[in-house]
């Protein structure tokens, strides 16, 4: 296959671009605009390949996005350009408007123009995978709020949604267009909704490489409130794994949820994190010291996890990784790429907080 992939120069992109292009015999149309989390050196392994192009274009440019269609001819579209930092989104939603909602419909329509005049074989293989969050559903019941004996709900594929953030809501539009170019226009899309994925290439705005590069460097690991919510922690290369399967083997119309069987407190993960750096690049006091509590985040779920037994029952697939070998492998890759940490962070970002100027105190409510 050729599979177009937008924002395959991004965290979770570039993992699949570089996991087909190892592993498969399929091509690869790599569509970003490189804003400040996209970046190519996370492409260098592959760049040569004869079976990678890129093209600099953004999602919401319907001009360039019809002539990629034309130019390269794509059996599938592999659909991850998004916003996707939740503080970033509190302070500035605009940007996540335009490009998860206005976006995924601009490439909606220039995928469903393409399709349309294909013949019927091509237009039947054809697919449109749209990736998306488990953020879309809200958050789930916490430990401390239900009995010590009751089950624990998760997210499944009919959780209704409630997002909570000006990005979970954005991206919970993008997958109700997706669903509904499928409904009204036959466009064949499938949709995947994933846990909080680590690992090497990430962005460090997100909380494990930023209470990475900060504790080496001697700075405060800030913990929003008491630490106590609770993520899903899903490897990113056993996620591209699995959108893999999903846009290969997934069945048109599906939602399909990917976790990786993971639920950790936030507060657990920058400790386990100190304990990685204290045995990897051990100093005179402990890591954990630089730990310090700062003001939550506004609207801040308490829990997510994720059910990904249909991932598992019908198309094969669970993660590899344990939370335990997949941090210390991320901890090692950021002690071995310090000089990309710096390179995608120079004037960008350099790692401050955002999202606390809301002006919204949840006391009033």
């Amino acid at each position: 296959m050729k599979i177009l992939v937008t924002g395959g120069a991004g965290f979770i992109g570039s993992a699949v671009v570089r996991h087909i292009i190892a592993n498969t015999t399929d091509s690869i149309v790599n569509v970003d605009c490189l804003t400040y989390a996209g970046n190519l050196e996370s492409l260098v392994s592959i760049e040569n390949s004869k079976r990678y192009s890129f093209e600099q274009v953004n999602i919401c440019d319907r001009v360039e996005l019809d002539r990629v269609f034309s130019l390269h001819k794509p059996d599938a579209v592999m659909h991850l350009a998004a916003e996707s930092h939740v503080d970033r989104s509190i302070s500035g939603p605009a940007a996540f408007i335009e490009t998860n909602i206005v976006g995924t419909y601009t490439l909606l329509e220039a995928a469903r123009a393409y399709w349309s005049k294909l013949d019927s074989q091509n237009k039947q293989m054809f697919r449109f995978h749209h990736i998306s969050t488990d953020e879309v559903y809200g958050d789930l019941p916490h430990p401390d709020e239900v009995e010590a004996d009751a089950d624990l709900p998760m997210f499944m594929e009919t959780t209704p949604y409630m997002p909570s953030s000006p990005y979970s809501a954005s991206k919970a539009s993008s997958d109700h267009l997706v669903r509904a170019w499928l409904r009204t226009y036959g466009l064949p899309t499938i949709v995947t909704n994933c846990s909080n994925n680590y690992g090497p290439y990430h962005f460090p705005e997100k909380l494990i490489p930023l209470v990475i590069l900060n504790a080496l460097e001697g700075k405060e690991l800030p913990i929003y409130g008491q630490g106590d919510q609770i993520r899903d922690w899903l490897f990113v290369e056993d996620h591209a794994r699995a959108l893999y399967k999903v846009v290969t083997e997934g069945k048109i119309g599906e939602t399909y949820n990917i976790g990786g069987h993971n639920e950790k407190q936030n507060l657990e993960v920058v400790q386990t994190i100190c304990s990685i750096l204290d045995a990897l690049v051990p100093k005179d006091e402990p890591y954990a010291e630089q730990i310090t509590y700062v003001q939550d985040r506004p609207g801040h779920d308490r829990r997510y996890a994720i059910d990904s037994s249909k991932m598992q029952k019908e198309l094969g697939w669970s993660p590899v990784e344990t939370f335990d070998t997949g941090l210390r492998k991320t901890v090692q890759w950021y002690l071995n790429n310090l000089k990309w940490c710096q390179n995608v962070q120079d004037g960008s970002y350099q790692r401050e907080r955002l999202g606390v100027d809301s002006g919204y105190s949840q006391e009033n409510t």
